[in-house]
């Protein structure tokens, strides 16, 4: 199994981008925890070892299939944020730009023909899903509940009861 440089170097890029998701989501969990949101320092805590662990399935299918995988530097994230609501707008933001990272990943791989990255590609589809319904949930509680120091409060907690929340896997 072989596959394409096209492919090849999408597939590194998205390593760049899940890198540096990762990297951005951990300076927002920093945000958080020195701003006295416990609950989104958690929950951010744990969206950048997810988004490594997106990034190290990525590198392990390219040196899978033979294509060694490149590994890039990071862009230096944001380090401030003027409100917890639009931290959550900029993270939902970035999952947009890998949902159609992944989208553009997929057509290349019906174009060739390329069975076996579609088929690994498919769980990322899945969990783009996911992602985006996650903030856009987020994003709603502020409409629902307010965007006052309790509201905030409340959004926090319920932050917290989603970073112990077991993921559920896509794929199932």
């Amino acid at each position: 199994m072989k596959i394409s440089a096209k492919m090849k170097k999408a597939l590194n890029d998205q390593i760049g981008l899940e890198a540096n998701a990762s990297s951005s989501y951990l300076a927002m969990a920093s945000w958080c925890e020195v701003t006295g949101y416990e609950g989104a320092a958690s929950y951010f805590y744990a969206q950048s070892d997810e988004e490594r662990t997106h990034m190290l399935k990525v590198v392990h299918y390219l040196n899978d299939m033979g294509a060694p995988a490149t590994i890039p530097a990071t862009k230096a994230p944001a380090a401030s944020y003027k409100s917890l609501e639009t931290m959550i707008k900029t993270a939902l933001k970035s999952e947009q730009t890998v949902t159609a990272a992944i989208h553009k990943m997929v057509e290349i791989a019906q174009k060739e023909k390329d069975h076996s990255t579609y088929a690994f590609l498919e769980w990322f589809v899945n969990e783009q899903v996911q992602e985006e319904t996650k903030f856009e949930t987020i994003l709603q509680k502020f409409d629902l509940i307010g965007r006052d120091k309790l509201a905030i409060n409340e959004i926090d907690k319920l932050l917290a009861a989603q970073a112990t929340a077991p993921e559920a896997d896509p794929a199932a």
